[in-house]
């Protein structure tokens, strides 16, 4: 039997217009995620009627983005193109995408119809399809019916060609979003700042009580087979069940890090869902342009919170003066789950939980100190106004578009982060069972002094470096209760930012260059001895 040969449509947009909501619900099915054809770029990939959809991600064209450099580059002749604009910003959005895929075949879809401000918007649009012969359909994203897609796929079946310029105005037409307090006040950029660290705090807070409550009755099911791998022939023991066994750290991976990671995702999917991150974000703006970043940047530096992995690969969205800053930031001072749970746990066997306090303070106030010292120039500079984004309205997020955005974050910490810590576990096994970690942490020890902390605190230093759930080793009995607050506090500070994970290292590389990542391994680590020595010394003349 012949197969019908399936064609492939692109979706270029830019960030929160409704694409992945509109390839979701036209194909009525879940994605499968995708490189398109061999870029370093994460897609979703949906099929209906013949067609594969390639929802790209975000576009910011005027600020050069790698992922529109990339999303370009992979597109054939004969790959038809559907531009997804907002109705609520159709001048900026036809002015950046149509001169990008002027030329090509395809089609205009017009997202946000509830939010237009009157109908005569849909008679200008006919207007522009009678000009162009550039098919123009007008969508509600989040509630497509059948007449909806009907008309999408009428107008994938006879794409017209893509015009370089509209040649039409519609700003008088829509309806401007209206300003929040966030806009008005002179302390925006604060409570902007403190609204995007509230999922943080909440995922955190809400994850922990819940993993206080579940961790007894996991390792109480996970002793017995910990006891029983013992006997099995070494190494394979070692790694199993060892120290840093696969089998004996897996608890903190599925009842600490996991719920963190969920929740987190969760919470910053109705932030996005609903329009307020980019809110938020445009109004942390003045405050963060001094650093080497925007808002988007600072958002991708909370999502490490929940995990390093997708918020490095969501970089790819930042601008190119921009993204290696972002990088770095989230290297330095994203607390993953990990390290958030194994902090949390040091903290309370020491009896001092509130330290976690001073703990995000100090870690905050240092990232952006490090941001400032390697942020370029064009980075820094206040006339860079392209790296911005206009104000977007808000919405009552839905839980199908909560779920969307969060699924791609959980689904890359599984995929990514959850083979890497049983390869991490298996190392740390190896080199503990060899009698390595203990000599590399005998050779650094008389460093120790530097920080005012005991030889003990070596050995957590190391291997945090290699994961972040080594911190855990500060909790060792008689270590934890003989350190004063400041030791504590500069131990788990230490421990936690003296070099990245090699998770992260390890995607850095893949998504920046080896040479980058070693730089900022080189970087990282200086500017985490002389920021920890500060702490030390600073906090024990106080």
């Amino acid at each position: 039997m012949l197969q019908t040969s399936v064609r492939t449509v692109v979706l270029l947009g830019k960030g929160n217009v409704g694409k992945t909501q509109l390839a979701a619900s036209l194909a009525g099915a879940s994605s499968a995620a995708s490189n398109f054809r061999g870029a370093n770029l994460s897609c979703d990939s949906y099929r209906v009627n013949g067609w594969e959809l390639i929802d790209t991600p975000g576009l910011l064209r005027s600020s050069d983005v790698e992922t529109t450099r990339l999303a370009l580059e992979r597109l054939r002749g004969d790959d038809t193109v559907l531009l997804v604009a907002q109705g609520t910003d159709l001048d900026a959005d036809l002015a950046d995408l149509l001169p990008l895929a002027a030329g090509r075949l395809g089609a205009l879809v017009v997202t946000h119809r509830d939010r237009l401000a009157r109908p005569e918007v849909e008679a200008r649009l006919g207007e522009l399809a009678l000009q162009t012969g550039l098919p123009v359909v007008v969508v509600d994203a989040r509630r497509l019916d059948a007449n909806d897609r009907q008309g999408l796929m009428q107008a994938l079946e006879a794409p017209g060609p893509i015009p370089a310029e509209a040649g039409l105005s519609f700003v008088d037409l829509i309806a401007r979003p209206r300003p929040l307090f966030l806009d008005r006040s002179a302390l925006g950029p604060f409570w902007g700042l403190l609204l995007l660290l509230a999922p943080t705090w909440v995922a955190v807070d809400a994850a922990n009580r819940l993993a206080s409550r579940i961790d007894p009755w996991v390792r109480a099911r996970t002793e017995p087979l910990v006891g029983l791998l013992e006997s099995w022939p070494q190494p394979l023991a070692e790694i199993l069940a060892g120290d840093y066994g696969f089998v004996t750290m897996g608890p903190l991976l599925l009842v600490w890090a996991t719920p963190v990671v969920v929740l987190h995702a969760l919470l910053m999917g109705a932030y996005k869902a609903s329009g307020l991150l980019d809110r938020l974000t445009a109004a942390m703006n003045p405050w963060l342009r001094p650093f080497g970043m925007t808002g988007r940047e600072l958002a991708r530096v909370v999502m490490g919170f929940g995990c390093n992995v997708p918020a490095v690969i969501s970089a790819r969205s930042s601008s190119a003066c921009s993204r290696g800053v972002c990088v770095s930031a989230i290297a330095f001072g994203s607390a993953c789950s990990y390290q958030l749970g194994a902090t949390l746990a040091v903290f309370a066997v020491a009896g001092r939980p509130g330290l976690v306090v001073p703990y995000l303070v100090y870690l905050g106030a240092t990232t952006l100190a490090y941001s400032r010292l390697i942020a370029p120039q064009a980075a820094r500079s206040p006339f860079n106004v392209l790296l911005t984004e206009g104000r977007v309205f808000l919405t009552w997020p839905r839980p199908r578009a909560v779920w969307l955005e969060a699924l791609g974050v959980v689904r890359e910490f599984f995929r990514r982060a959850l083979p890497v810590f049983f390869l991490i576990t298996a190392a740390a096994s190896l080199l503990h069972w060899l009698g390595a970690l203990r000599a590399v942490s005998t050779v650094i020890e008389p460093a120790m002094a530097v920080f005012r902390l005991p030889a003990e605190a070596a050995l957590a230093v190391i291997l945090a470096s290699v994961r972040k759930d080594g911190i855990l080793l500060l909790a060792e009995p008689g270590l934890a209760a003989g350190l004063s607050g400041v030791q504590l506090l500069t131990a788990v500070y230490l421990a936690s930012v003296l070099l990245p994970c090699l998770v992260t290292c390890l995607t850095i590389a893949r998504e920046q260059s080896r040479a980058f990542a070693l730089r900022l391994v080189g970087r990282q680590a200086a500017a985490a001895t002389v920021f920890s020595a500060l702490l030390a010394w600073g906090g024990a003349w106080l």
